[in-house]
């Protein structure tokens, strides 16, 4: 039986840092997506985030009351740099996430990290008063898709306590095939290939075929040409439970080969 308190689990594909300036159909969505769950379950207790820019050897949680703001990124205007998300952190939910995830050990990050640009270029539209508490799980960079899901898995039960399970990357992320000047030309076709078969996975709640991505060849080679960024969908769908519906918004491919394809799984 379903908690008519759980929480969906999220997946949003932030695209460039560039968003946290603009005011568009993705984070109007974003916006939207927020305020339903206020509506339906109230504010949440907290978030916790898988974001493709914290990538680690071994697994971290931030555990700061206040983590920093952290501005990842390089030649981009003075503008950015100068936005701060304020959100408070929870030790106590980093102990928690500590615990459900044992025995794999876990850091208890108080000082190194913060909030990065794939979590509050996404928050700043979502939850712009940076009033809910966020915490951030690091990626461990050395190991491979399935461990990934299977670590997720034991994150599901936060839904049920109040906390917001979110991942923030890009299910598409080829950055050098990407037509820059243009945001809405059609994208490549290996770009729509990968994207739908990964789409009708969560459908078909066939989690195994997006954790073995690789298997389309030469579509995912060019859709992933690294997996940071691809990741982040792993643990929102080792976050799913049964019951839970996938709904696609926004749904749609940027500059050929950057999707932001965004999914919410809720019973």
């Amino acid at each position: 039986m379903t908690s008519p308190k759980r929480l969906p689990a999220i997946f949003f594909g932030h695209g460039s840092p560039m968003i946290a300036l603009e005011t568009n159909d993705t984070t109007k969505t974003w916006a939207r997506i927020a305020a339903q769950i206020e509506k339906d379950f109230g504010k949440p207790k907290a978030i916790l985030c898988v974001s493709a820019h914290w990538l680690t050897r071994g697994t971290a949680v931030t555990a700061m009351t206040q983590p920093r703001t952290i501005h990842d990124f390089g030649a981009f205007p003075q503008a950015l740099f100068d936005v701060q998300y304020p959100a408070p952190g929870s030790p106590d939910l980093a102990k928690r996430v500590q615990e459900l995830l044992a025995p794999t050990p876990v850091i208890l990050d108080d000082q190194v990290w913060g909030l990065d640009h794939g979590t509050w270029s996404v928050l700043c539209k979502a939850f712009p008063l940076a009033d809910v508490p966020v915490v951030q799980l690091s990626i461990d960079a050395t190991k491979p898709p399935a461990w990934h899901f299977d670590l997720a898995r034991k994150l599901a039960t936060l839904r049920d306590e109040g906390v917001l399970v979110i991942g923030t990357g890009n299910i598409v992320h080829n950055l050098p095939a990407m037509d820059w000047s243009n945001r809405d030309c059609p994208p490549f076709d290996w770009a729509a290939r990968f994207n739908d078969h990964i789409r009708q996975a969560i459908v078909d709640d066939a989690p195994e075929r997006a954790v073995n991505y690789e298997a389309l060849g030469d579509d995912a080679a060019k859709a992933v040409p690294s997996p940071d960024h691809y990741w982040p969908l792993l643990y929102v769908l080792g976050a799913r439970l049964p019951g839970d519906k996938p709904v696609f918004l926004p749904d749609h491919i940027e500059h050929g080969s950057l999707s932001m394809t965004s999914v919410v799984l809720a019973a």
